[in-house]
């Protein structure tokens, strides 16, 4: 019969040998993960630059096109649009509203 060796042991034996190995996996391993996600992060932001960019030059080449061919729709000055009718209707002053600005979650974080 063989001798029976207690796990406790068995642990003592094996616990500094999984130190001395499992540490610089795991910092390797946590190592690469981090640079993965900067990188990641790098690039997500490159591609949302370049598609910002690209709307942007659409739009631009639209508005050229509409002023090229004397498509511009622009209201005259004697025309007034539904919400300035209502407003002079109803004896309301013409004074400039400002637009009312929204609290975003994300704003705080720029």
């Amino acid at each position: 019969m063989p001798p029976v060796v207690p796990p406790f042991l068995i642990g003592l034996i094996v616990a500094p040998l999984a130190k001395r190995v499992l540490k610089p996996l795991m910092r390797g391993v946590v190592t690469t993960s981090v640079g993965l996600v900067m990188e990641v992060k790098k690039a997500a932001q490159e591609a949302g630059e370049n598609i910002h960019d690209l709307a942007v030059e659409v739009a631009a080449e639209m508005v050229a096109a509409q002023i090229a061919s004397g498509d511009d729709q622009r209201p005259t000055a004697d025309a007034a649009s539904n919400g300035e009718k209502e407003a002079a209707s109803s004896g309301e002053k013409d004074e400039a509203r400002t637009p009312k600005i929204r609290a975003t979650v994300g704003a705080a974080k720029a």
